[in-house]
């Protein structure tokens, strides 16, 4: 048994070739519910996880630079 339909059931029996549909154009959200890239980086858990990366790095420059 196969998940997956059979190329005889994708093609259209008229012409030989897969149907064409036409995409739905998207739907725009609720004015309440878009946010975008600035209200991901507002995050408290978000910002103290890129604070953390930002120290490593800091202080593994500042340990190459003037310790070795």
């Amino acid at each position: 048994m196969l998940d997956t339909p059979q190329l005889a059931d994708q093609l259209d029996a008229d012409q030989g070739q897969a149907p064409h549909h036409e995409p739905a154009p998207p739907t725009p959200a609720p004015p309440d519910t878009r946010r975008g890239c600035l209200f991901a980086l507002s995050q408290p858990p978000l910002m103290i996880f890129l604070g953390v990366i930002g120290c490593l790095l800091l202080t593994a420059a500042l340990h190459d630079l003037l310790l070795l």
